[in-house]
């Protein structure tokens, strides 16, 4: 069983920064395809940002210019930078890893608040 770890969420003003890291204990983090999403209060959960293997990205319009997804696959290690954070990115953000062959996993998810 695949267990992803997240750290990095927080309190934070409004165009503030956070980065977000979710660390994966599978040796082959590399095959795997790297989501975040996000679930707002009230509200269903949105994809936020993937990555592929080859490290091709996608990103939700609300996001798009203001966040950027990164992996290491030397540290199994997965990344949310999140910049110019508006009231309406408050969330808890879940990181998942993906592989049509050797399942999903999800994180235990982070909070990010963003206030003043």
């Amino acid at each position: 069983q695949v267990q992803l770890v997240e750290s990095g969420g927080g309190l934070v003003q409004p165009g503030g920064s956070l980065t977000l890291s979710c660390t994966a204990s599978t040796k082959i983090f590399e095959i795997y395809d790297v989501d975040w999403y996000r679930q707002a209060p009230g509200k269903g959960q949105e994809l936020v940002a993937s990555m592929t293997p080859d490290r091709t990205t996608n990103y939700s319009d609300s996001v798009k210019g203001r966040f950027t997804i990164s992996r290491d696959n030397a540290k199994k290690t997965m990344y949310l930078q999140m910049e110019n954070l508006r009231l309406d990115d408050t969330a808890v953000y879940y990181c998942t890893i993906n592989h049509r062959a050797f399942g999903s996993y999800w994180g235990q998810g982070t909070q990010v608040t963003v206030s003043s």
